[in-house]
């Protein structure tokens, strides 16, 4: 049984439909890449997984449980929308980390936050967690840092390790590496790719095309909102079998090869 089910989703604003009945599963331990034109659709579909927009039909399960369900008349909560976002967690492009906190705190902030109500809730173990994941992260020695006296690469790392702090059962990245310069890249990159290796069930919208075939074990090409293909990373960048992926993906070598 697959870990996740994205069925049928799609999502409008206004009269322009954004997602146009998105479907697709992901085992556990599995990581998908969704790779796509900008507009294509793709942070719009990383927000409705994560319920920073609500889909306008279609259904999301994760694991036995429907997160989502809009054939009925739904509606959630927002204390429900809140428990069920804690299945994924979110990587932002642009690093959101909280500039007033510390790296450490910017970590321990939400298991604290969601743990408050708990009479036995155990700062100490919190705190012992973020330093494990800082150390995970290969910045043990920047944990009293802010994030304004960080670079743009440890600042994503830190952005990572607040992620996994809540254990979600999807991790997902919204072009993780688009706001780096291109020497801060890989070792982001690293870090998912060494997450990828522990089995870390993930989705990945990226630009990064070699990264997307050689580290996620399925591709997506979003286009005008559809899945155009999907399939082994492998073949879908190296062998395409849509015409609309080989137009991108030869456009996209194009536009960033190397001189030389």
């Amino acid at each position: 049984m697959a870990l996740l089910e994205v069925r049928n989703i799609r999502k409008s604003f206004g009269s322009t439909e954004v997602l146009q009945d998105i479907s697709f599963s992901l085992e556990k331990g599995q990581a998908v890449s969704i790779i796509g034109s900008s507009g294509s659709g793709k942070t719009t579909l990383l927000r409705c997984l994560n319920f920073l927009e609500l889909p306008d039909s279609g259904q999301i399960c994760v694991g036995e449980e429907v997160l989502f369900d809009g054939s009925s008349s739904w509606s959630m909560s927002e204390k429900e929308i809140r428990r069920k976002r804690l299945h994924f967690g979110l990587v932002f492009q642009s690093f959101n980390l909280f500039p007033q906190y510390t790296a450490l705190e910017n970590i321990m902030l939400a298991p604290q936050l969601t743990q408050k109500a708990q009479v036995n809730a155990d700062i100490g173990q919190i705190r012992r967690q973020a330093e494990d994941l800082l150390e995970m992260m290969g910045l043990s020695n920047r944990a009293d840092n802010y994030p304004h006296q960080l670079s743009g690469g440890q600042q994503q790392r830190v952005a990572i390790a607040r992620a996994l702090a809540l254990q979600p059962d999807i991790l997902c990245f919204d072009e993780p590496t688009s706001a780096l310069d291109p020497e801060l890249t890989g070792e982001v990159l690293k870090v998912i790719r060494d997450l990828a290796e522990n089995h870390t069930t993930m989705i990945i919208v990226t630009h990064e095309m070699a990264f997307a075939r050689d580290v996620a074990d399925q591709v997506i090409f979003m286009d005008g909102g559809v899945i155009v293909e999907q399939g082994d990373a492998k073949t879908v960048i190296n062998s395409p079998r849509e015409e609309r992926t080989r137009q991108f993906l030869a456009g996209y070598s194009q536009n960033t090869a190397a001189p030389g």
